[in-house]
């Protein structure tokens, strides 16, 4: 009967050319702006570590004295931890994994003849990164808790930094000069780039150029290598310094298997603010410590930009439109066959055959718009990606949004086509009949 439907249809659509023709460019028209936009905020919101996310957790503590202001006014704790605070936790052991970790930018000194200096952006961190975090290795591994403690000299290098230095050889045990001094190289990290980057500092982009390397992060404070991002002190004295009580620098993350954890280590949060508090360290209360779930961490920043949520709006509002001309062309082209379902209902065809088939009639239209929609959504992508906005280069449509674009357009037609059906069906078949 299906197939019957569609034949159907197909000859109802041909006879009327131009009427289908603004029907699918309406549906395609609002499918595409709505879709470039879903997308955009597909990848802005996508979970950056599917199956590893629903363990992540990063917390918050507050060492600011009562006067201290932020620049947004914000009651929340600071973003980062300070030092102190982040070996505190560390030596805790309250998580399954743990890790204190802050981005830097070093000059790249290569030895390969013919490649001059550069600069690349990483990741000062502590042994547990890659295995919390599940960073796969093309070739050898991360460095040992041990040799965070010896402040070993090593490095592990992205893919595309290994190569470039070393050629397809991937430099494995090699060593690699990262400003005035030399590392030896332990493992060369693969394909490992989540976006957004939930764990670098809140104040840099999330969305930006991937870490090409990583360095044990005593290393860093022993040479007190550079660091991008939000660099807070609130003491009178070496308020700069990486190794002050009153200078937040540091992000991190842990992992927590169960709910007993997650609540264990919420009320150690509370106790060791207490403790701090006790101590006169700290001088706020120590319920304004806080626990994040990697998601929860992502919808506390709002990373989706303003104007990104107001263009979805638009675009929403736009196939509304569009859908209000379509339920009026729907209405006008089936109205006009009252005379042809008049029969079919004389002929013994019931109302909910006649809905049926108009209904087929409203997805038909729908599936050309959704192709056309495709099409639409695909040029609406290109055009964010040529943006300089730091998200614009993952504005990627991908088999979900791609599904998508089609259900949207299948569902937005058959709403569309649902009252003029109903008021169709509703005509009195013997009053048709008589006028033919």
């Amino acid at each position: 009967m299906f197939g019957y439907y569609l034949d159907l249809a197909w000859r109802s659509l041909r006879r009327t050319p131009v009427l289908t023709a603004l029907m699918v460019i309406a549906i395609g028209l609002g499918i595409g702006a709505s879709m470039t936009m879903l997308t955009v905020l597909h990848v802005m919101t996508d979970d950056p570590l599917p199956g590893r996310s629903a363990h992540l957790y990063t917390p918050r503590i507050d060492p600011l004295p009562l006067a201290y202001k932020q620049g947004d006014d914000s009651p929340d704790p600071a973003d980062n931890l300070t030092w102190p605070d982040a070996m505190a936790l560390l030596k805790a052991h309250r998580a399954t994994r743990q890790a204190a970790m802050a981005g830097g930018s070093l000059m790249v000194r290569p030895a390969r003849a013919g490649l001059q200096p550069f600069n690349a952006n990483g990741r000062y961190a502590t042994a547990d990164f890659f295995a919390m975090f599940g960073v796969p290795f093309e070739q050898g591994q991360g460095w040992s808790a041990a040799d965070d403690e010896a402040r070993a000299h090593v490095v592990v290098l992205g893919s595309a930094l290994a190569r470039k230095l070393f050629g397809d050889a991937g430099g494995l045990g090699r060593t690699v000069r990262l400003e005035d001094n030399d590392y030896r190289v332990v493992g060369i990290a693969g394909d490992w780039a989540p976006k957004p980057m939930f764990y670098a500092d809140a104040t840099g982009s999330q969305y930006s150029d991937d870490d090409q390397f990583f360095l044990p992060l005593s290393v860093a404070v022993d040479l007190d290598l550079s660091v991008n991002g939000n660099n807070s002190g609130w003491g009178r004295d070496e308020a700069n310094s990486k190794t002050n009580a009153s200078t937040s620098w540091l992000q991190f993350w842990m992992q927590l298997d169960t709910p007993a954890q997650v609540a264990a280590y919420r009320q150690f949060l509370v106790d060791y603010s207490a403790q701090q508090k006790a101590l006169g360290r700290f001088e706020r209360p120590p319920t304004n410590a806080r626990l994040y779930s990697l998601m929860g961490w992502l919808a506390h920043e709002n990373l989706v930009p303003n104007d990104v949520r107001l263009q979805l709006w638009l675009a929403l509002g736009f196939l509304l439109v569009c859908m209000v001309n379509i339920v009026a062309l729907l209405l006008a082209k089936f109205l006009r066959r009252s005379g042809e379902i008049s029969v079919r209902r004389a002929l013994g065809a019931q109302r909910r055959d006649i809905f049926l088939q108009l209904g087929v009639e409203s997805a038909v239209i729908g599936v050309a718009g959704g192709v056309l929609g495709l099409a639409i959504a695909q040029l609406g992508l290109w055009s964010v990606r040529q943006r300089p906005d730091d998200y614009a280069q993952l504005a990627q449509m991908d088999v979900p949004m791609l599904l998508g674009t089609f259900v949207l357009a299948i569902v937005a037609s058959v709403l569309a086509g649902l009252l003029p059906a109903l008021r169709v069906c509703r005509v009195a078949p013997a009053l048709q009949l008589k006028a033919l």
